[in-house]
């Protein structure tokens, strides 16, 4: 067993006794979990608040209903453990990154989607510049048709990591309350200046949702 695998093991472990101890709220406008839209999505958040959409996704998500769901992770030593988990959790994963491996896992995703897989991607990920939203989650729905998903999560009470992005574990017996919104369809035709634009509104809709987020007080 690799150094990887370990972390990965004992990262999955840790994880699902922690979810045992979390409620979970969960607002989804588009009945994404009653397989209300019809084809593949693909589901945005940034990066420091993937283990609130994990529990979302563990909990509430029809896996079986909509085909499953793909994680876009990073090709580095890190990512390898995050697709570990990933993977020990009950998702796919593809690792990539725009300067890594980027054009590869570009078309790894716009296959699995033609497979009618949905994808969950982290546009700020892997090292920022955090709440950035980089081209390429705007460059997938245009390849592929699919809708953006944009989804939230808050956590009323979280650790904050001393990394680029502020990353947040949540703390036992916390609450994560997590927002599916309404799907952004990509036209396949775009200008460089109306690309822009909806990388722009994507960007700026997710960024508002995290600095509404409640007193930073509360989340410890």
């Amino acid at each position: 067993m690799t150094r990887e695998s370990f972390l990965s093991g004992l990262g999955v472990f840790i994880l699902r006794l922690l979810f045992l101890t979390i409620r979970l709220k969960v607002v989804d406008k588009p009945s994404l979990e009653k397989n209300a839209i019809q084809g593949p999505v693909i589901i945005t958040f940034w990066h420091n608040r993937i283990l609130g959409i994990t529990l979302a996704f563990l909990r509430r998500y029809p896996f079986k209903s909509r085909g499953g769901v793909t994680v876009l992770t990073s090709p580095s030593k890190d990512g390898e453990i995050l697709a570990g988990v990933v993977r020990g959790l009950g998702m796919g994963a593809v690792r990539g990154s725009s300067s890594r491996r980027g054009s590869q896992a570009l078309r790894e995703l716009v296959t699995l989607i033609e497979r009618e897989t949905d994808i969950a991607v982290t546009p700020d990920g892997p090292r920022g510049p955090c709440y950035r939203l980089g081209p390429g989650v705007i460059s997938l729905a245009q390849l592929t048709g699919a809708p953006i998903v944009p989804m939230h999560a808050r956590f009323s009470r979280c650790l904050r990591l001393k990394t680029w992005d502020n990353f947040m574990i949540p703390l036992p017996f916390s609450t994560i309350s997590v927002t599916v919104d309404n799907i952004i369809p990509i036209p396949r035709t775009l200008s460089p200046e109306e690309f822009e634009a909806e990388r722009s509104r994507v960007e700026v809709l997710l960024k508002n949702a995290a600095c509404d987020d409640a007193n930073p007080q509360a989340e410890g």
